[in-house]
């Protein structure tokens, strides 16, 4: 699906099957709450959630256009990129209206996650509890 543009009934149908998951959800999230590009084991490790499951989730997420992937070396970063596109507007307002109580665990665990950054730079760690 084209992120810059929705011209048929099924793109709006597509995006709203995609928000449907709770994971799905949470990841959008994070992404919009934190506003930069966030590696794969970042989020396996602030969700808590197997690579498989989380990398499954990425790729319908970009595939739907509502996020986009960046490879450095051997990292894959995520992140939201902003468009000017009213229905993306439109959702990424109604997502940030999840009130972060709901989320404060993967709060605590992603600026954890964050902190353990070198020179920017991702480094694998389990231990983000």
């Amino acid at each position: 699906m084209k992120h810059s543009n929705i011209n048929s009934f099924d793109e709006y149908t597509t995006v709203f099957k995609v928000l449907s998951d709770a994971t799905r959800l949470k990841i959008m999230w994070l992404l919009f709450t934190v506003d930069i590009k966030i590696s794969v084991s970042e989020i396996i490790d602030v969700l808590e959630e197997n690579q498989c499951n989380v990398s499954k989730h990425l790729k319908i997420l970009k595939n739907a256009g509502l996020i986009h992937e960046k490879k450095e070396g051997r990292w894959s970063f995520y992140y939201y990129l902003e468009n000017d596109n009213p229905f993306h507007k439109h959702i990424q307002t109604t997502i940030l209206q999840i009130p972060k109580e709901l989320m404060e665990e993967e709060i605590f665990r992603c600026k954890k996650r964050l902190a353990m950054r070198v020179d920017g730079k991702c480094v694998l760690n389990k231990n983000t509890k």
